[in-house]
């Protein structure tokens, strides 16, 4: 394969690490993946640790290079797509995490949430943000790291410490500690990011207690955004594109433009919809969020989430243990002629039905 070129797409998600090696004609010719720990410390709490995500990616990286059969000279570049709102804060100078990161999933700070929207804050949040005021999104969970890890709020003042969705943490990583940076769809996902001034918002940094010093470089989803260290490949590589995992699909999906929707089935279940170059805010609960920036230009979607989808079928499996394959679900629930009235419903409490803007039923 000397002197064709290659891209590596890292696709860094809630339950495991992949790695797919393309070639320029944008076939897939090696996949790689691994599964990693989910940590339930309490009731409605999710983290992951930090480490074994680092850790996953580089074995996802070195081995599908190696299966694919491919000199790195000629790998052109990296892209990486991510879990989207899963926060991670670090110390800048050892990288090491302060906490596991808090995944999109967790629901520990319900109550601050609460205690915001009665302070009649969310239209506001919502008219810079295009979110809602929820669990789901990074900034609550960035301040209750800060509140509750000893020391931490004083050192991000001082700035020893660094922020980050995923994408970020990965590429700090990569580049040894060089680059802090992140694109506007990740930022757009943290409810301290104006999606209409494409900036950090100071009185949004101000009502969720997060210091400005803890927060990334915003970047277009193309861009250059540093160099692999050699040490993990064997020579540096330009990490040339990030982007949220939903908004990956729906640029994946050639959904380039207004009116054209993807819905991808996952841990969860996401449609996004291209709505052009302006932040329409729904009427409905649905959220008003970064799709992609491509030189400069923003185009937006319009988003509904349903929280739990593949994450139902691994409950059955690694939980209840009455299936040993997701397939299965298929011919359990085809081969009953009448399902006695029981459905799998989540209340109209969890944030899947509040983003949704419908109730929602599965059979």
């Amino acid at each position: 394969m000397t002197g064709q070129k290659f891209i590596l797409a890292l696709d860094q998600g809630t339950t495991s690490s992949r790695c797919i090696v393309f070639d320029a004609n944008a076939r897939a010719i090696a996949t790689v993946q691994r599964e990693f720990r989910q940590h339930y410390p309490a009731s409605g709490w999710v983290e992951h640790d930090p480490e074994d995500i680092w850790s996953d990616t580089v074995i996802v990286l070195r081995e599908a290079v190696e299966q694919a059969g491919i000199d790195v000279a000629d790998i052109t570049g990296i892209g990486i797509t991510n879990q989207r709102e899963t926060v991670v804060i670090w110390e800048r100078s050892t990288g090491r995490a302060i906490h596991n990161a808090i995944v999109w999933q967790d629901r520990r700070t319900a109550d601050i949430c609460t205690g915001l929207k009665e302070r009649g804050l969310e239209p506001i949040i919502t008219e810079k943000t295009g979110l809602l005021i929820d669990p789901y999104f990074s900034a609550t969970k960035a301040a209750w790291i800060l509140d509750n890890v000893p020391g931490a709020r004083v050192a991000a003042q001082r700035g020893d410490l660094a922020l980050g969705t995923i994408d970020t943490f990965l590429l700090s990583r990569l580049t040894r500690g060089a680059i802090h940076a992140t694109d506007v769809t990740n930022a757009g996902r943290t409810l301290l990011f104006n999606i209409v001034e494409q900036r950090w918002d100071e009185e949004l940094l101000k009502i969720f207690d997060v210091p400005a010093a803890l927060l990334p470089e915003v970047h277009d989803s193309a861009h250059v955004f540093g160099y692999s260290s050699p040490e993990i490949l064997g020579r540096s590589i330009p990490i040339a594109g990030m982007i949220g995992d939903q908004q990956s699909a729906l640029f994946g999906q050639a959904c380039f433009e207004p009116g054209m929707a993807k819905s991808t089935y996952g841990t969860g279940c996401f449609m996004l919809m291209n709505i052009g170059e302006k932040p329409v805010i729904s009427k409905n609960s649905l959220l008003t969020t970064p799709a992609y920036r491509l030189g400069g230009q923003m185009t937006y979607a319009s988003e509904g989430s349903i929280f739990v989808a593949g994450a139902a079928v691994k409950w059955l499996r690694d939980g209840l243990k009455i299936i040993t394959h997701a397939s299965q679900t298929n011919d359990m629930a085809t081969r009953v002629p009448d399902n006695h009235g029981i459905y799998i419903w989540f209340p109209p409490s969890w944030a899947s039905a509040r983003l949704t803007g419908i109730p929602m039923r599965a059979g």
